[in-house]
């Protein structure tokens, strides 16, 4: 049975083969927009699942499709990834000295016979409180620009992080133990 990354992140990519799992990568581009009223836990595990069946969609063979959507909720509102330098700003001056949720709802599909499995991983994570200088740095390097809430905790950002609660590969895009666990669940028995 093979394994199919419904991605094309090369964080999520590179998280699954640092821990061994061999696969092959299907892009999954969805419509992202939330919908009215909908919650960021609700909105992640919505786009997971909408990833993971456009992929299953195309698959052939005995296969589990895995796919995942990341959002940062401060204050009960998701900050996605930025639109703009501006907001990318924006974002980062929110999170400044505070402690925010970052959500990853998981989808997992069974090929051939659609088992599925959805989750979602929350870890907390508390940023410093940051100088101007270090937002507009940090806005230069242009590593804010395709990631939830505006940061990469495993590049340049992780300067900023003082405490996380929880799983630090979920803060990167991809809840590992999670993944590992929903994988058995549906008979997964790769070695590494």
């Amino acid at each position: 049975m093979k394994l199919i990354l419904a991605s094309t992140s090369p964080r999520r990519a590179e998280v699954l083969r640092a821990a061994g799992f061999h696969f092959q990568m299907l892009s999954s581009a969805v419509d992202e927009t939330p919908m009215p009223g909908e919650s960021p836990q609700d909105l992640i595990r919505r786009l997971a699942l909408a990833k993971a069946n456009l992929v299953a969609a195309r698959a052939l063979g005995p296969a589990i499709v895995l796919a995942a959507d990341t959002v940062v909720e401060l204050e009960g509102r998701a900050l996605g990834k930025p639109s703009s330098t501006d907001d990318a700003r924006s974002m980062l001056e929110q999170l400044s000295g505070r402690t925010h949720a970052v959500h990853t709802g998981v989808a997992l599909i069974r090929l051939p016979d659609a088992e599925h499995r959805v989750a979602v991983e929350t870890t907390l994570v508390s940023f410093a409180r940051l100088e101007r200088q270090d937002i507009l740095e940090y806005l230069a390097s242009g590593e804010p620009f395709d990631k939830a809430g505006a940061y990469a905790i495993q590049g340049r950002a992780g300067r900023f992080i003082t405490r996380i609660e929880g799983c630090y590969f979920n803060v990167v895009g991809l809840p590992l133990a999670r993944v590992d666990s929903l994988l058995r669940q549906l008979g997964w028995s790769e070695a590494f």
